[in-house]
């Protein structure tokens, strides 16, 4: 029993269990954005985050950096490298942006996830067991949600009950995914580099992590976090300055990239303790046990401390052990760190580094709009969990026999795999929560195919939105604030899509404001004023939208109709 087991992994298990992953994953995206019998359908977020991205690609595609759904405005606060990316491949291969983002690059990203993980943690490790249970969890982990929704409900479900998203879930965020995999690729290098030092070699490692602060912000900001007390460590122990210097020029990159479209990106975080905790406990589609939340709020505000702390912090234990699921096999690794710290790897202080300020980070901070946004900061610790959860499972594994290796694989997977599955149902089923019908992409061709200006549209409709949720698939104009016609018609819309007008700090409610005013106002030369001041050259839609006034009165001029929408031309 003290010696290594002769583990039965060969290259065929690893292929296949890169390929059964890279299907799972590719499963939540690849329905969407295809042409069915009631349009074009999106599943999951893919109905708004997919939109988007979509909007962002057509237009940069163009050589336009207009904020593409707040006419006007340059393009700011957003990292748009994962966009940037798919619009040179957009351009060079006229492959539409739909399919580059829903079909090709997803599957690729998949792939290139699990390969590197096996690379990387084989490298590192020399061990082909740990690498394999590495890209497993990479793959398959998920949280304790479901055990709460089986208990509750009696069905299973709950991946997101602690606030994350999970393994499964990772291409719904593609900027996410891809920073995953430059990570990866940065740490592989990393190991190459300790053994070969060449300046070439340090200036594309560094550029790998450089860039990574405009693919996803919060992976630059835990890299390069990272980077810095590894390289830290790294010379106080054993007088090197590899690392440093890494951190150093990836620093330089890192700000070349970044600044000059987040000029303002700091002031969009806001210092907001525990909201994570409290919101979790207190909402009823997370963890959800009100008298719980009640309690430790009411005793934060009324300062009594010796009761809230211990509140916080078993609020705090429930949303780590509850994400993290099976990963937090991966805890007596972290005990041995303490005891060791002397002995640790420059990996072992970047991960640490990574898994502790992707858990602080969201329990301090949020972002304005949309405040759990920050909650990203968290899929990195999962993820890297995941990876060292699969080191300390293979390690396990290589002292046992064969019989107890069989029996512990098999209640992994079934620990694993329920939050992969419950997603799933999600994404498979025939019917998508929302769609374009045929009739408005007929109307989106048509106005894409006209020359450029700005394209006013009738301001998101909540209620109505409300009122449609009983009949899916949902047209996105009843579905969310999205930026489908922007997306769509390759136009520059004069409002569209609040939701992200919000996550990057635009001031977009006092121009709803004025496009009410205009649809409502009586008085045809103070509208054709808002026409004219703002550069409005098309005015998109739907049967049933309209101003007070007629098209004569507006002064526009009809140029498309259908059963379901109608363009008007701006008269000059």
């Amino acid at each position: 029993m003290g010696t290594k087991a002769k583990l039965k992994i060969n290259n065929s298990a690893i292929k296949l269990l890169i390929i059964i992953g890279t299907v799972t994953w590719s499963l939540v995206m690849i329905k969407s954005g295809l042409i069915y019998s009631f349009g074009k359908g999106f599943w999951g977020p893919n109905g708004h985050d997919g939109v988007w991205h979509i909007a962002l690609i057509n237009h940069l595609a163009n050589g336009n950096w207009q904020m593409p759904v707040f006419a006007g405005e340059t393009l700011r606060n957003y990292h748009v490298g994962y966009d940037l990316l798919l619009a040179i491949l957009h351009r060079i291969t006229t492959i539409p942006a739909e399919t580059l983002y829903f079909q090709i690059i997803p599957p690729i990203i998949a792939f290139l996830t699990g390969f590197l993980t096996y690379k990387f943690v084989y490298l590192w490790k020399k061990s082909k067991i740990q690498a394999f249970w590495a890209t497993f969890f990479i793959y398959f982990a998920g949280s304790f949600g479901w055990v709460i929704s089986l208990a509750r409900e009696g069905q299973i479900g709950g991946e997101s009950l602690f606030w994350s998203q999970q393994a499964i879930s990772t291409l719904i965020n593609p900027p996410f995914a891809l920073s995953v995999v430059l990570i990866l690729l940065g740490l592989i290098g990393l190991l190459k580099l300790k053994k070969s030092s060449t300046i070439w070699c340090l200036l594309a490692i560094s550029l790998i992590f450089g860039i990574l602060a405009q693919i996803k912000v919060y992976a630059g900001i835990l890299s390069l976090g990272g980077l810095f007390i590894a390289g830290l460590y790294e010379f106080i122990k054993r007088k090197k300055t590899t690392l440093i210097k890494v951190f150093v020029i990836s620093s330089i990159f890192a700000a070349l990239f970044f600044f000059p479209l987040n000029q303002n990106a700091v002031g969009l975080i806001v210092f907001r303790p525990f909201w994570f905790l409290e919101t979790m406990m207190g909402l009823s589609d997370r963890f959800y046990w009100p008298r719980f939340a009640e309690a430790m709020v009411n005793y934060r505000l009324g300062n009594i401390w010796y009761k809230a702390i211990p509140a916080y912090f078993i609020a705090f234990l429930i949303f780590v052990v509850g994400n993290m699921g099976i990963r937090i096999i991966k805890a007596p690794l972290m005990v041995q760190w303490f005891r060791k710290y002397k002995k640790l790897s420059f990996i072992e202080i970047f991960f640490a580094v990574v898994i502790f300020f992707g858990i602080i980070f969201p329990m301090f901070f949020l972002q304005k709009g949309t405040p759990w946004n920050t909650i990203q900061f968290f899929y990195y610790s999962l993820t890297f969990s995941g990876i060292f959860a699969g080191v300390v499972f293979g390690e396990w594994l290589e002292r046992k026999g064969q019989r107890s290796i069989n029996i512990l694989g098999i209640i992994i997977i079934i620990l694993s795999i329920p939050t992969t599955v419950a997603t799933l149902k999600h994404y498979l089923p025939s019917r998508p929560p929302a769609k374009i019908s045929n009739e408005e992409l007929e109307a989106l061709s048509f106005l894409s195919k006209q020359s450029d200006g700005i394209v006013l549209t009738y301001p998101f409709d909540r209620e109505a939105a409300k009122q449609a949720l009983a009949n899916p698939p949902r047209p996105l104009y009843l579905y969310e604030s999205t930026a489908y016609v922007s997306a769509f018609s390759e136009k520059i819309v004069y409002l569209e899509d609040e939701v992200n007008l919000d996550i990057t700090g635009y001031d977009w409610r006092g121009r709803r404001e004025k496009v009410e005013l205009f649809l409502k106002i009586p008085n045809q030369e103070e509208a054709r004023s808002f026409l004219e001041e703002n550069n409005i050259s098309y005015i998109y839609w739907i049967i049933g939208q309209r101003a007070i006034l007629g098209e004569s009165q507006l002064g526009i001029t009809k140029i498309f109709e259908n059963s379901e929408v109608d363009i008007f031309a701006v008269n000059n």
